[in-house]
This record gives structure tokens, C-alpha cells and sequence, in this order.
């Protein structure tokens, strides 16, 4: 009954439309005559700004939206990074292929008390100095503003609420183009928009849509005369003496294209997505990276290894007993002795597990297009769900290696999978939360959300994690080929290269190589508010990103074994998670010299969210390496011959 009681749950969390181009409006010159629609809806999500960190939704800045605003449904993704579409005044206005001049979408009148600190008028100036730019959406595909620079035609998915001119913010492309002559400290505000839909025909009498392009203007109207466009931009003063009134207007223009496929609807999308070629340039550096560790692998496992076997087989034929092990070999009474905190290990390891796994569904979800970002929040409620469902992965592989290290503790063990590091990431989320409710921030999460992750969590990922540690301890313990000493042997004097800290340096740089340009990709994604399409690319990238943390951490764990030094438990879990490390750096590094980001709630908020993002990446890629070196160690083990 629970169980069901979750499947429920989960269906009604996901409500993902994944696939480009199943939901196209027909539209038509007559109000719903065979299925289509003559009203073009606008909708207006989230004002962002790349200066601070926490987006608003249009109310919040005085917004022309509708008296009643209705929110278009989100999936569980969309509602956790707060990317809520609120109709607009425009919905009920423009109606299809009928042009319009100058027509008046709302007013908004201010008296000088909302001059005052915490007044509407004050929020909205407040937006146009700190760079907020307006995100409108319409049948499902942004409205874009486009404009034409020296190196061609640039289309952006927003526009700026205003202009604000200073020394230190960049100036935004539509300010340079329509505010050429502004003032210097000087809020504009954009309050015209040129709206030019083109359109292709579907069927005789029905049509769709392409593309939505805007174009904003400032003018300054007069409230009894309107007229668009004048010369006269529309300057805010800072402070109001007597009543303001603003009026908001746009004017609107049909273009019809013959013969236009509709993946041409998001053609400019996937022209603003990274260029093809350096996608390619990222590959063949993959490429390169993980071929140079397999020949060195290759050196290792084919030569040296092969070396050594025929080494230990002349000896063990030789009559003389008083000839002394050495190398790897050595330590075969004590390589497979249980690690320091064993619970701890156990658990990391599976939550790791259950990490890649969902890295690698999802992602392979993705490169088939079925998470198309064009589907606000569908990447990340596809992982959230793949995550909740392979909690089975992480009991199984918890309970095994708890098991295989002699622990007694099985109860404590299948709870902290459970729970460790889904409750840290719980409890920094909620901090995150707290911060972005105390900003009045929209990407604050519901508590409603709260309560469909917490279901999530409690009802089907635990349960489901009790499944799989129920059939891991009833396993037979994992056999290993040596018998483990009872006293352990005195690890010698390791070099420095075999020390934890320069190992983990060493074996972190090689694999970092593999994605440091998708990384900028998807730092400009995630903070730059850039659409990434290259999953394809991407889920390649990180086939080749994982095959090169296998081969270090093995090339690592030899080279340890070599040194007599058989506590390798823990040293291949952090040599293969060491690549996080480099993450965090470039990380900061983004932060420092990619980001406008001001203030320290916006560093605050970047620098928690990246080092949680970094530090559950680390448990990932500590888990594969960790679980290539113990099946490396069991395969050469058994190859030898020992008493």
C-alpha cells in the first residue's frame, strides 16, 4: 500500500513533457473553430539578474500581468528553481494575424509614498539597476529579442527590464542599441514592446507559429496622446513628487514563412548553444586524455604486471626457501583487510553508486532528446526521480561491502544509506531556502515542493533501500583470493609521489583535462542563463570522463601496492573523487571572473550551492574509482599463488 501510495506520488510530482514538438497550439483566424485558437498567449516567467543571486516573479516588480495571474503547471524540476510562468496582460490582446499600433497593455500609476524604501516604485528601479531581465514565453517557446552587431545577428531568450548606465556593470545589448544617448545613472525603463511572429501553415485554415521575436523600446508616452514610436525615452526620476503614471504598450506584426519545418522553432536555440566544433575540439581532447592513460595502463597491466607474474612464478619454482617475497606481492596477507571506519566507507561507497547510475540514465535520457531543455525543469525532475528509484543500488552495495568488512551494525548501516547524504543535502538545501524566503526571492521552494521531495526521500528511496540491503546481506560475503593476517604489517616509508596529498593532485588534474570545456558549457547553463542542447556530446564526454577515472585510480592503486603499502581502501576512493577538487577550484575561478555577482548573499548562495554540487561529485567519482581498483586488486591476487 505504501508503495503504491509513493508510485502516486511520483507521477503526479514528474508531469514532464519530454519530448520537442508533441504540444503545438494550431492557431486560425476565428476563435476555436476545428481545434485551434485565434488568442496568442504571452507568459512571463522569472526576472533574473547577473548581478544577484535569487530571481523574482513579474508581481514582485510591478509587472504588467493579469489582474488574477494564473501560473502555467510545473513540473517538480521547474518548481525547485523557481521557474514559474505567470500570464500576462498580453494573453487576451493579441489575436492571430491581426497586426496592431500602439496598443495600451496596462498602466501603473505611483503616488510618492511608493517612492519610499520598500514601495513598488522603489522595487522597480531597484530591478533596472540591477540588471534584471524579463523572460517571456509563448506556445511554448521564448520570446526572443534579436538585434544586429558586427559579428551578425544576436538573439537573446530575454531583455532587460531598463537600462541603468555606469562604469562598472556591462552595458546590455538592447541598452547599446535603443539607449545609445542615455544619461549615466539615469533608470530607464523599457515599457514598448514590437512583437513580429512568423508563422507557417499547417493545413489550409490552420497554422503555427516559429518564432516570437520583441523588440523593446523606452518612450516616454503621453498618457493622453499615445503615440509609438517618439524620440523621448522614458526616464525614471528617483524620487516621485507628485502621481506617476507609466503606460505600458506594444505593437505587433505577422509574418507568414512557406515550407518552414518546425524544428526551425528553435533553430536560433541551438545556434546560441555552444558551436558545434568546439564540442568536437572537447571530444578529441577527451579522446587524447583517456588514450594516453590506457597506453600507460596498458604498460602497466600488459608489461609490468606480466613482469612480475613470471617474477613470482621463477621463484615460488625455486628450492631455495630462503628467497623473500617483495612488491605487491608482499602485502597479500593484508590487502583485503577491512579499512578504518568501515560503516562510514560502506555507506559513501553507496550513495556513490546510486549517484552514477542516475548520472549515466539520465544523461543517456538526455541524448536522445527526451529532456529537451526547452521543458523547463524535465532534466532535473528526470534526475530526481532515477535518483529516488535506484535506491535499491545503494542498499545492495552498501550491505555487501559492510558484510564483506565483518561489520554487526546492519540496521545503523541500511539507515545512514538512507539518510547520510540524502539528509545533507536536504539540510543544505533548506539553509539555501531560508536565505532565498529571507530575499523574498520566487526560486524560494514551496512547502508543498518540500513536502513532495521529503515523500520522495522518505516513502520510496528508503524503503527501496531497505530492498536492496535485505538481498545484499543475504549474499554470501564477496571472496577474495588471499586470507587476511591477524596481525597487520608495518606499512614502510612511502615516497612523496604515494603520499595522499600529491597523490590526490596528480590523479585529479588528468581527468579534469577530460571536462573542463564542457564545464564552461554547463556554467554558463546553470549561471549565465544559457540553454545547453550538446547532450549527446556531453553524455560521451562522460563515458570518456569515466573510463579515464578508472584507469588512474588503478594506475594509483598499483603503484601503492608496490610501495608495500596495502591501505588502499580509502586512497582510491580519494583519488578518484580528487578530480572534485579541481571542479570547486574552477568553480571559484567562474565565480571570480565569469559572473557579475555582487555582494555576499550572492556569494554566499553561489559558493554553497557549487561546493555541495562538488562535494556529492567527489562521492561519485570516489565510488568508480574505488570499485575499479577492488575488482583490479581481487584480479591480480588471484593470478599468484601465495600460502
Amino acid at each position: 500500500m505504501m508503495f503504491l501510495f509513493a508510485f502516486v506520488i511520483l507521477l503526479n510530482v514528474l508531469n514532464v513533457k519530454s519530448v520537442p514538438g508533441l504540444s503545438l497550439t494550431n492557431y486560425c483566424e476565428d476563435y476555436l473553430v476545428g481545434g485551434c485558437t485565434s488568442i496568442i498567449e504571452v507568459y512571463a516567467g522569472r526576472l533574473s539578474s547577473p548581478i544577484l543571486f535569487g530571481p523574482f516573479l513579474p508581481p514582485q516588480l510591478d509587472q504588467c500581468v493579469s489582474d488574477n495571474p494564473t501560473y502555467s503547471p510545473a513540473n517538480l524540476g521547474a518548481k525547485l528553481f523557481g521557474e514559474m510562468l505567470a500570464s500576462t496582460n498580453i494573453k487576451a490582446s493579441i489575436q492571430f494575424k491581426k497586426s496592431g499600433e500602439c496598443v495600451e497593455l496596462c498602466r501603473k500609476t505611483y503616488d510618492p509614498k511608493d517612492s519610499l524604501p520598500g514601495g513598488t516604485y522603489t522595487k522597480l528601479l531597484q530591478g533596472i539597476r540591477q540588471s534584471y531581465n524579463r523572460y517571456w514565453v509563448s506556445d511554448n517557446i521564448p520570446v526572443i529579442a534579436c538585434k544586429r552587431t558586427l559579428g551578425g545577428k544576436v538573439c537573446e531568450r530575454s531583455f532587460p527590464l531598463g537600462c541603468y548606465k555606469t562604469d562598472s556593470q556591462i552595458e546590455p545589448t538592447q541598452c547599446k542599441a535603443q539607449l545609445s544617448s542615455a544619461q549615466e545613472a539615469t533608470p530607464y525603463l523599457f515599457n514598448h514592446f514590437i512583437f513580429n511572429i512568423t508563422y507557417t501553415a499547417a493545413s489550409p485554415s490552420k497554422y503555427n507559429l516559429i518564432a516570437v521575436q520583441v523588440t523593446p523600446l523606452s518612450i516616454g508616452h503621453d498618457v493622453k496622446d499615445l503615440k509609438c514610436p517618439n524620440n523621448r525615452p522614458l526616464a525614471l526620476p528617483e524620487k516621485i513628487i507628485a502621481p506617476l503614471t507609466i503606460v505600458y504598450t506594444y505593437s505587433v506584426h505577422f509574418s507568414e514563412v512557406r515550407d518552414a519545418p518546425l524544428s526551425s522553432r528553435w533553430s536560433y536555440l541551438i545556434s546560441e548553444a555552444p558551436h558545434e566544433s568546439i564540442q568536437w575540439v572537447s571530444i578529441i581532447n577527451s579522446v587524447l586524455v583517456v588514450f594516453f592513460l590506457t597506453i600507460l595502463v596498458a604498460i602497466v597491466l600488459v608489461r609490468t604486471l606480466r613482469r612480475d607474474f613470471l617474477r613470482y612464478d621463477r621463484l615460488e619454482s625455486e628450492p631455495n626457501e630462503t628467497q623473500e617475497e617483495f612488491g605487491w606481492k608482499l602485502v597479500h596477507g593484508d590487502v583485503f583487510r577491512a579499512p578504518r571506519y568501515p560503516m562510514l566507507f560502506a555507506v559513501l561507497i553507496g550513495s556513490g553508486v546510486q549517484m552514477a547510475l542516475m548520472s549515466v540514465i539520465t544523461l543517456f535520457f538526455a541524448c536522445f532528446g527526451i529532456l529537451s531543455p526547452i521543458h523547463r525543469g524535465a532534466f532535473a525532475t528526470c534526475a530526481i526521480a532515477v535518483f529516488v528509484c535506484l535506491g535499491a543500488s545503494a542498499g545492495y552495495t552498501s550491505a555487501r561491502l559492510y558484510k564483506f568488512f565483518g561489520g554487526l551494525r546492519w540496521k545503523t548501516n541500511i539507515l545512514m544509506t538512507g539518510l547520510f547524504c540524502p539528509g545533507l543535502v536536504m539540510s543544505v538545501f533548506l539553509v539555501i531556502n531560508l536565505v532565498l524566503i529571507s530575499l523574498n526571492s520566487s526560486a524560494a521552494v514551496s512547502f508543498t515542493a518540500i513536502l513532495s521531495i521529503l515523500a520522495m526521500w522518505l516513502l520510496v528511496s528508503l524503503p527501496l533501500c531497505f530492498f536492496g540491503a535485505f538481498f545484499g546481506f543475504r549474499q554470501q560475503v564477496i571472496r577474495v583470493p588471499t586470507r587476511t593476517n591477524q596481525i597487520p604489517r608495518q606499512v614502510p616509508p612511502q615516497a612523496c609521489y604515494t603520499r595522499i596529498l600529491p597523490a590526490m593532485l596528480l590523479t585529479g588534474l588528468l581527468p579534469f583535462g577530460c571536462i573542463f570545456v564542457q564545464l564552461f558549457f554547463i556554467f554558463n547553463s546553470i549561471w549565465g542563463q544559457q540553454l545547453f542542447f550538446m547532450f549527446g556530446f556531453l553524455f560521451l564526454v562522460f563515458v570518456f570522463f569515466l573510463a579515464c577515472i578508472v584507469e588512474i585510480t588503478i594506475l594509483t592503486c598499483y603503484f601503492q601496492l608496490c610501495a608495500e603499502n596495502y591501505r588502499w581502501w580509502w586512497r582510491s576512493f580519494l583519488s578518484g573523487g580528487s578530480t572534485a577538487i579541481y571542479v570547486l577550484g574552477y568553480a571559484v575561478h567562474y565565480y571570480l571572473f565569469k559572473t557579475q555577482y555582487k555582494g555576499f548573499i550572492s556569494g554566499f548562495l553561489y559558493l554553497t550551492c557549487t561546493t555541495l554540487v562538488s562535494g556529492l561529485f567527489f562521492i561519485m567519482l570516489g565510488s568508480v574509482g574505488f570499485l575499479s581498483c577492488f575488482i583490479f586488486t581481487r584480479k591480480i591476487y588471484r593470478v599468484v599463488k601465495v600460502d
